[in-house]
């Protein structure tokens, strides 16, 4: 596997790296420590450093050549609200939070090839490494777009990569297209009229219209949506009521619609409108639903997919480049990025073994064997870009 010999030779540098920051995770727009952590090190490279973009988000920009062209690497920098369960040196430090999804080798990858690239300077142009808060739940790259990240560091293309259990180490998959789904998140609160639970007839009970609405809304994809395009709709929160012999006045319930298409995301938000209210209007309550876009669909553009696959080709080899992978219904803020310009967003193996239960899992750690694989592919996904003159 022809990672570069450079990179390869700070590997420990990269380890030492990783699981300090692993060790010391910060969730969404708290990345305070992390954020210092990225910017030292940039600038310790002779990288020039810009800060506050969504409050802890830095960006490096490094220039090299004549070239006008510029492109923008993107890691994610945040945890989970998670309690781990590793018992390793270097699990988390700080109670209920946990590097569960892998961003701390996000990370240090990109800051892996950033030290590589200001060394050599084997390109024409300019790069930013976009390094992003709150990927989590809280879309950091929607806030940065609106911070101005692309009118500040104007770019022709951006590109993005996650770590993927289940996939070999040494093998990089992408494809044209959708790559992951939207994620909207959708809020209801049910209003009814409280009463003592021995006189329900006095009250009008939230609990049970929030029931119905809850079984409606499982019928909304089975019955209005092509069943030959995706999507999913999951209730996955409901609250009410705070003692036993009170029935409440009101209840909430909350949950994640998932599509890859802008039509669709209009149809289950139309449709979750009118089955809360139209239910809770038929027991005489009210339903009040708020829709949030939080995720836009991650979805790769074709030109620039050809140029991730070429320097994926040149780090693992063409016969371990997965180009037809199916696209899958979690989702990822990268698409905000993908929205306001053109790019590619790839997947490399963590491994079946080691670092290879799911991520979001408490038991969950990053690979460590593929940092200079994925260092070696951001440089060379560079100098392919922007060969030097």
């Amino acid at each position: 596997m022809p990672v570069i010999e450079r990179i390869k030779a700070g590997r420990d540098d990269l380890m030492a790296w990783r699981r300090h920051i692993h060790a010391h995770p910060e969730t969404a727009f708290e990345e305070h420590a992390t954020a210092e952590f990225v910017a030292q090190h940039l600038a310790s490279f002779g990288i020039a450093v810009h800060r506050g973009l969504a409050g802890t988000g830095v960006v490096g920009t490094l220039k090299a050549g004549t070239g006008n062209r510029a492109i923008g690497l993107r890691a994610d920098l945040d945890a989970l609200d998670l309690t781990e369960k590793n018992t390793f040196e270097h699990r988390s430090r700080h109670e209920g939070k946990m590097h569960a999804c892998g961003h701390d080798g996000h990370t240090v990858m990109l800051l892996g090839a950033a030290r590589y690239l200001a060394e050599t300077r084997n390109f024409d142009g300019t790069v930013h490494f976009i390094f992003q808060p709150a990927e989590e739940n809280e879309a950091g790259g929607r806030r940065m777009i609106a911070d101005g990240l692309f009118e500040r560091f104007p770019v022709e293309g951006v590109y993005g990569m996650h770590n993927m259990p289940g996939i070999e180490v040494g093998k990089i998959a992408m494809r044209a297209g959708p790559m992951m789904a939207a994620a909207d998140f959708f809020f209801i609160t049910v209003t009814g009229v409280g009463a003592h639970g021995a006189f329900p007839h006095s009250g009008i009970d939230p609990i049970p219209i929030s029931a119905e609405i809850v079984l409606a809304l499982q019928s909304i994809v089975s019955r209005n949506a092509d069943p030959m395009v995706p999507a999913v709709l999951s209730v996955t929160q409901l609250h009410g009521g705070h003692t036993n012999n009170v029935i409440p006045e009101t209840v909430t319930l909350s949950g994640t619609t998932r599509a890859f298409k802008p039509e669709l995301q209009d149809l289950l938000e139309k449709r979750i409108r009118e089955v809360a209210e139209g239910i809770a209007a038929a027991h005489g309550a009210r339903a009040e639903v708020r829709y949030d876009r939080r995720y836009m669909p991650t979805i790769n553009t074709v030109d620039e997919t050809e140029l991730a696959a070429a320097a994926a080709a040149v780090v693992v080899g063409e016969e371990n480049v997965l180009r037809h992978l199916p696209p899958v219904m979690g989702a990822e803020d990268f698409g905000w990025m993908l929205k306001e310009r053109p790019g590619c967003y790839v997947w490399i193996g963590n491994g079946k073994e080691t670092g290879g239960c799911m991520v979001h899992n408490p038991r969950y750690d990053f690979n460590d064997e593929i940092l200079p694989i994925g260092a070696s592919y951001w440089a060379c996904l560079v100098e392919g870009i922007l060969p030097a003159a």
